[in-house]
């Protein structure tokens, strides 16, 4: 009971923080399909840990279906495991200190997050703070992976939130004429288009104008709001050479990524979440369950959570990755499991399958390479579930 008091009041207190103040699915397939989203490595250049598309690409969700909690724990990955260490350090060891997760949301006047999007994400966050050095999420699976600086810890804290209210600069990349409608379910399209260096220099400014360091210490999880598009390169969407969110475009290609900034920061790129799309491609679980499961009742926030767990994963195991753990084909922990979610529970439309301090979310599995070795599948919900 005492725990519980302490959870709810350090949640209350993020709630005020905030007020005062995150790889897609082809749904069917489709003749005018995007290429880029079945071409597109796991890894581009510095960019990795990309939430890639999927259907009928080797990347795909296709399999990926809720189980009964009586099937065995682990299931099937999808690149080539084992993960193999490339020599460098890692996050969240002894010599750097507990993970603290920034989140950092970009709300330009007009261009507005709701408050109920902000707190289910705080609350995920706040939680998988609170369950540190438990064995029971997603983030325990962690520990078995090491770097030259050390073994992972599961040890995160959250760091002050961010809320953004600079205004966008310019488009880096140009938003094409039939992407501005049909976009999200609701109809609407992109208004803006931003280039990763673009993100990179607004992490930069955000993190001097609050004196936040740039180290192994450090995630910056930038979230963007709706109706921004964002891109790897500026210039045209409508080219296979680029790669961007969900669009109609042979550009289309992810969902979130994680990266190191060329300043030294690591951070993922957060998009507002898009399902139920006219594209044919979704961020969310619709191919898995036939519907967007929501266990906290706002579904932006809820489909943002497993990418959001994905790329954090990502960035501890493989922080400038160049040197972390992937395996032969560029996949790292978060890819070999995306949109596979295992054994879930609660009622259809509300499904869960992590209880992290007391709440439930629904995110994919990660991988570990002990189970790997001992059953051939590798995919997880915990360290407590591997073989």
């Amino acid at each position: 009971m005492k725990n519980t008091h302490k959870r709810w009041g350090l949640f209350a207190g993020l709630i005020l923080v905030a007020g005062s103040l995150l790889a897609m699915t082809p749904m069917a397939a489709s003749a005018a399909q995007p290429p880029n989203a079945c071409s597109l490595s796991p890894r581009d250049g510095h960019i990795a840990g990309i939430v890639l598309a999927a259907g009928p690409c080797t990347n795909g969700a296709a399999g990926a279906i809720s189980r009964a909690a009586a099937i065995p724990a682990s299931d099937p990955a999808k690149g080539t495991p084992p993960l193999l260490f490339h020599g460098g350090p890692v996050m969240m060891t002894p010599s750097t200190g507990p993970l603290i997760v920034t989140p950092i949301f970009w709300n330009p006047a007009g261009d507005r997050m709701s408050l109920a999007y902000k707190v289910v994400i705080l609350k995920y966050l706040l939680a998988v703070t609170l369950a540190s050095g438990q064995n029971s999420n997603v983030f325990s699976t962690l520990n078995e992976y090491s770097g030259t600086n050390g073994q992972i810890h599961y040890q995160v804290r959250l760091g002050l939130p961010v809320n953004d209210t600079d205004p966008l600069p310019a488009s880096g990349c140009t938003v094409a004429s039939t992407d501005t409608a049909n976009i999200y379910g609701d109809g609407s399209g992109y208004n803006a288009c931003l280039d990763d260096a673009q993100l990179q220099t607004e992490i930069g400014h955000v993190t001097a104008a609050r004196g936040l360091p740039h180290n192994l210490s450090h995630i910056y999880v930038l979230y963007t709001p709706k109706h921004i598009e964002s891109c790897f390169f500026s210039g045209s969407t409508t080219t296979a050479a680029n790669a961007c969110t969900i669009n109609f475009q042979p550009s289309a290609a992810y969902c979130a990524y994680h990266s190191e900034a060329t300043s030294s920061a690591i951070y993922a790129n957060m998009p507002f979440p898009i399902y139920d799309s006219a594209t044919k491609f979704t961020c969310g679980t619709e191919k898995n369950f036939g519907t967007i499961e929501s266990p906290n009742g706002n579904k932006d926030a809820d489909v943002e959570i497993s990418p959001t767990s994905h790329e954090i994963s990502e960035s501890i195991t493989d922080p400038d990755t160049a040197t972390g753990w992937y395996d032969s084909s560029g996949f790292e922990n978060g890819d070999e499991c995306a949109y596979i979610f295992g054994a879930t529970q609660g009622t259809a439309g509300h499904l869960y399958n992590q209880v992290i301090a007391g709440f439930h979310f629904l995110t994919q599995e990660e991988f570990g390479n002990k189970d790997f070795a001992l059953t051939g599948g590798g995919c997880v919900q915990s360290a407590s579930a591997e073989a």
